[in-house]
């Protein structure tokens, strides 16, 4: 809960930012003159390029925390994994990158056994994420969100036939 204020906290220091960025670029197109005018449709474009990666950041985190729901719901955490739980960690409280490695032998068999279920994915993402492995955390997660959405079928999500 923690994570999702200083998510909050920095989406709205975003949102000020690009509400003074779009004032200032309407202000530079109306003193008129041509590089005024281009520079401040530059800089107009600035705010519209930051809201669709806001809006596409805050999808992704959505996702994959109702993914970590689901599995919770069935009874698995990272904290409950076998695997996981058992990792060596140093004095900061990081997962042994070493011993974080071997894991992913583990977890990418079981991607490769099953390369269409979502769990097998999204538990590949954990197992990145724990060892600081931040892209291929997330291209694991975003391939998790792809396949669970692919597989909900009518009426999983309020939806009906």
């Amino acid at each position: 809960m923690r994570a999702r204020g200083v998510v909050i906290v920095l989406m709205v220091a975003m949102a000020v930012y690009l509400v003074l960025l779009g004032q200032r670029a309407v202000w530079l197109i109306g003193q008129g003159g041509a590089v005024s005018v281009l520079l401040g449709v530059g800089v107009l474009i600035l705010p519209f390029i930051g809201v669709t990666i806001i809006v596409s950041e805050w999808r992704f985190g959505a996702s994959a925390e109702r993914l970590g729901r689901a599995l919770a719901q069935d009874g698995w955490t990272p904290e409950a994994d076998p695997v996981l739980s058992t990792l060596p960690r140093r004095p900061s409280g990081r997962v042994d990158r070493t011993a974080a490695d071997e894991v992913f032998a583990i977890y990418s068999a079981r991607v490769e056994s099953e390369p269409g279920d979502w769990k097998a994915w999204y538990r590949l993402g954990v197992a990145y994420d724990l060892a600081g492995d931040r892209p291929r955390a997330r291209r694991a997660m975003r391939q998790a969100i792809a396949l669970e959405k692919a597989s909900a079928r009518p009426g999983d999500h309020g939806e009906t036939a």
